[in-house]
């Protein structure tokens, strides 16, 4: 670490370049102070712990998968801009693996996602909650509870993904048509 760089800018980027190149596992006190060179009293008195710097790369990947909905441009068919976050959705996942494992698949023991944490994973779902109301707005989809569908359509777009994260299934399947059928299947179920 140079005198120059933030010692809290230095343990999230050694964060992240052990989440990137290694994975959850890699992220414990001792590995991210030494890939910072720092001690571990400064994650500690920066970040509490490691929970709050798992707490500030999970509020950083909810909101690049945010700033990846937000890209969807909207245009006068809202029912094609829901199907493009559910695109850019999985474009994602696929851009930032790390990332989407550590904010779903909850594998670090002990690790309980903070009311900060929660509070903006909740906001990406608001962005997609905003699509689905557009979409009910313009009677393109039932009238209904626009958190509910918006849970509903991320579910269904988180599914395949997983799957194709984790490999699951025959080495054959087309993941992106997998994922594209069922938004579809997913969307023609809640017209109007």
């Amino acid at each position: 670490m140079t005198s120059a760089t933030d010692p809290s800018t230095a343990i999230l980027d050694a964060a992240r370049t052990l989440l990137s190149n290694e994975g959850t596992s890699a992220l414990t006190v001792r590995r991210i102070a030494n890939e910072a060179g720092g001690s571990t009293m400064n994650v500690y008195s920066r970040f509490g712990g490691k929970d709050g710097v798992i707490d500030a790369l999970l509020i950083e990947g909810f909101g690049r998968l945010g700033d990846a909905m937000r890209r969807v441009r909207t245009t006068d068919d809202p029912i094609a801009d829901l199907e493009r976050c559910g695109r850019n959705y999985r474009e994602f996942a696929l851009a930032n693996r790390p990332y989407y494992e550590l904010m779903f698949d909850r594998s670090i023991p002990d690790y309980v996602l903070s009311g900060e944490a929660k509070m903006a994973a909740f906001a990406t779902l608001e962005l997609l909650a905003q699509r689905v109301q557009r979409a009910m707005d313009a009677e393109m989809l039932r009238p209904d509870d626009t958190l509910a569908v918006a849970t509903v359509f991320w579910s269904g777009c988180h599914g395949p993904v997983s799957l194709e994260l984790k490999a699951v299934g025959p080495p054959t399947t087309n993941w992106a048509d997998v994922h594209r059928r069922l938004l579809r299947a997913l969307i023609d179920g809640l017209r109007v």
